[in-house]
């Protein structure tokens, strides 16, 4: 359903010339991988709410903006004659109301269950606030429909709000500003929330919370880079929580997280110091000893390639030693035992020694250690 939706999407997109690479690329990336994971999880674990929510959250998305690409056609474009025209302006309202059901995910994360009956009246208040905003963003639309004087503009937006009156078409701001905020402070106090269970959680609930931060760590970051660098395409780190969800959801190799978060770090650490590097030796060639500028990015390019290698080691080692403790400590063990080795002659000293760093570095249930007497 949702790849139909798309599909149709898209093509309205194309009949109102609004067909653009942010919408093709992030947009239909991040429609799908929203709608993947809902799938997913929702069939693996039928009785947890989270993929459900993914689920309507994003056919309600899509359907909104399809319904807006084909009521501007109708009313904006003048394309007479296409049927549902008005069901499609109420519709159309449907993009706003529908991200409201993604805070109650990062709650519900990740069994779907709420910790206390504290949470569940907090939910009850989310609801009741996001059901005020939802029919102030659909009355307007109602409104218009049944004054049969529907004005949009190229965005799908109506311009002509007259035939209601009361709070719904205007409501003062003392009272929309205050339910904004309660609504915001009520999403982050399910994120706040959530932090705070990461401090106190431990194994494998631990390792699903890292998951969730990271996902939304990258699509926070995506954001802000998109909008500061001004391409939209950038959005498609938003499909990272998704995937986050999901992984820590059905716990899908769930302990590799600590090693992502380091190879992650590691790379965007050394981005960072390779391109400091380039642009200053750039700067210096070009603006103190003024050589020509193409002698002064090849000799720059050759410095950073020569740079790689050295600076990836020790940022590598100074971010495992931080963010992925375990496997360097693992490391450390396994390089000391290794170095006893070259002086042991004891076998069952060296035995013993294994065993021990088997037991430190890898933690299993059950250690055994054959040994080949034959040739001895």
């Amino acid at each position: 359903m949702v790849l139909v939706l798309a599909a149709a999407t898209l093509t309205l997109a194309g009949f109102d010339h609004q067909l653009t690479i942010r919408v093709v690329g992030s947009g239909v990336a991040i429609v799908l991988m929203y709608a993947g994971v809902g799938f997913v999880v929702a069939r693996r674990q039928p009785r947890n709410p989270i993929g459900w929510l993914l689920l309507i959250f994003t056919v309600l998305y899509v359907l909104g903006a399809g319904a807006s690409y084909y009521a501007v056609l109708r009313y904006h474009l003048g394309h007479r004659g296409l049927p549902l025209a008005p069901v499609a302006v109420v519709l159309a309202t449907l993009q706003a109301p529908a991200l409201a059901l993604f805070p109650p995910v990062i709650l519900l994360f990740p069994d779907g269950r709420l910790t206390s009956r504290r949470w569940r009246r907090v939910l009850w208040v989310y609801a009741a606030l996001t059901a005020y905003v939802t029919a102030v963003t659909v009355a307007p639309a109602i409104a218009a429909v049944a004054g049969h004087d529907i004005r949009l503009n190229a965005r799908g937006n109506l311009t002509n709000t007259s035939q209601l009156g009361g709070w719904l078409a205007n409501p003062p701001a003392w009272l929309i500003v205050p339910v904004f905020v309660l609504i915001v402070v009520t999403g982050l106090s399910f994120v706040t929330h959530q932090v705070l269970s990461w401090r106190r959680a431990a194994g494998e609930r631990r390792q699903q919370l890292k998951w969730l931060a990271s996902g939304a760590a990258i699509a926070v970051f995506s954001i802000l880079l998109a909008a500061l660098l001004g391409v939209p395409v950038l959005l498609i780190g938003l499909a990272a929580l998704p995937v986050g969800i999901g992984v820590g959801i059905l716990k899908y190799r769930l302990y590799d997280i600590d090693r992502i978060i380091s190879r992650t770090l590691a790379y965007a650490i050394i981005t960072g110091l390779l391109i400091g590097v380039y642009a200053a030796l750039v700067l210096l060639a070009t603006q103190v000893f003024r050589f020509h500028a193409p002698v002064a990015v090849a000799a720059a390019t050759l410095a950073a390639a020569a740079l790689f290698a050295p600076v990836r080691g020790r940022v590598q080692r100074m971010v495992d030693r931080r963010f992925n403790r375990a496997l360097y400590d693992a490391d450390q063990t396994v390089a000391a035992f290794a170095a006893r080795l070259k002086d042991a002659v004891d076998l069952d000293s060296v035995r013993d020694d294994l065993a021990r760093v088997a037991t430190r570095a890898l933690e299993p249930a059950h250690v055994s250690v054959w040994v080949n007497e034959r040739g001895a």
